[in-house]
């Protein structure tokens, strides 16, 4: 390690006595000492090989874990602290029912209005139309590394989209985190950042995939979420088409759409038009019925499958939008370069959920 990076003794001091409080469960102290880290310009990983792993302090904010992450949406840079915690609207029964009549009221009036405007201006309308839509539409992205396709994916959302950006980088694995904390700042009124010391799972973190991915579902407020990877790319406007099909009852609608063969085992590509499940590499969902069908499988440490079994949570028709999106796929990183023998393991863990759901309710959901 260079002079320029090298650790101060006291910084290393302050880690091993948090280090030590931690094993003592002493967290009031831990957290303190972390303060103390962190005042000094250094942030401390607790995964590192000698226990735990001291950093250069980033120009942005980071929280410890994604659980630390306040569920109740709010500015990153509020801190950690916070008030009691409040039921999600349209999560639950009793007032999240109600919550959940009052979201369906607006999406109806939402509509109704459009439509209205569709039949003023006519076809020219269209420009407008997609402005409006994409106004409640939030994208969601895992940052998990590689700093080149996050900066890729991003440009073309902000060029192609008015989209809401929110974007949860775990770990700022080779600058990805300060790739996108760039971006941020230079478009603040698009993009959200969060970013947190936990690295992914499926590069030797405990940041599970489907933790991460209802923690973005729980940050957002917009009435669609886009659930996206970075390695999608948008060649123009793929969002308006999802949010259409959502506008004209579907629950969910995505890129590329499958449905389980005859045996219930395996999966063939599917649609347009209705199918079982949508795959996660690009897909929209009414955010409060994701929430209300619990978000992503907390289960699922790996993205794998994850999608399936989401898909077959939720309730409603799942559909592929009958044009071709202007949308391609690069190199799928989270697939091609993580262990194999990882990617098996956690792919067949999840299918097993996936097959057990597919049993329990293969007479409710058919395409």
């Amino acid at each position: 390690m260079g002079r320029a990076t090298e650790v101060p003794h006291h910084v290393r001091g302050l880690a091993e006595q948090r280090a030590q409080a931690r094993a003592d469960r002493d967290f009031a102290a831990a957290d303190v000492l972390r303060e103390q880290i962190e005042e000094a310009g250094w942030q401390i990983r607790d995964d590192g090989p000698d226990g735990f792993e001291l950093t250069p302090k980033p120009p942005f904010k980071v929280w410890p874990s994604v659980g630390a992450i306040p569920e109740e949406p709010r500015a990153p840079e509020k801190g950690p602290e916070k008030g009691p915690e409040k039921p999600e609207p349209g999560t639950g029964t009793g007032p999240g029912t109600e919550s959940m009549v009052a979201s369906q009221v607006l999406w109806d009036a939402s509509l109704a209005v459009s439509r209205v405007d569709e039949a003023i201006t006519g076809a020219g309308a269209t420009e407008e139309y997609a402005k409006a839509a994409s106004a409640t539409v939030t994208v969601a992205l895992l940052v998990d590394g590689w700093p080149t396709d996050v900066r890729k994916c991003v440009d073309a959302l902000l060029a192609y989209t008015d989209a809401r950006i929110l974007a949860l980088d775990l770990g700022d694995i080779d600058g990805a985190g300060t790739v996108l904390h760039e971006l941020a700042a230079a478009h603040p009124d698009r993009i959200e950042e969060w970013h947190v010391a936990e690295r992914p799972h499926w590069r030797d973190g405990t940041a599970g995939w489907g933790p991460s991915r209802t923690k973005l579902l729980r940050l957002d407020t917009a009435d669609v979420h886009v659930i996206m990877e970075t390695s999608t790319i948008l060649d123009g406007d793929a969002l308006t088409p999802l949010t259409e099909a959502l506008r004209a009852g579907a629950t969910a609608a995505g890129w590329k759409g499958v449905d389980p063969g005859d045996d219930q085992r395996e999966w063939h590509p599917a649609g347009p038009g209705k199918v079982r499940g949508l795959l996660g590499y690009l897909l929209a969902v009414r955010r409060t019925a994701a929430l209300d069908a619990g978000g992503i499988s907390g289960q699922a440490r790996y993205y794998r499958n994850a999608d399936l079994e989401f898909s077959l949570a939720l309730p409603g028709d799942l559909v592929v939008p009958d044009v071709a999106l202007p949308v391609h796929q690069e190199r799928h990183r989270a697939y091609h370069e993580v262990d194999p023998d990882y990617r098996d393991r956690e792919s067949r863990r999840t299918y097993d959920r996936v097959l057990r759901l597919l049993r329990s309710n293969s007479d409710t959901k058919t395409p």
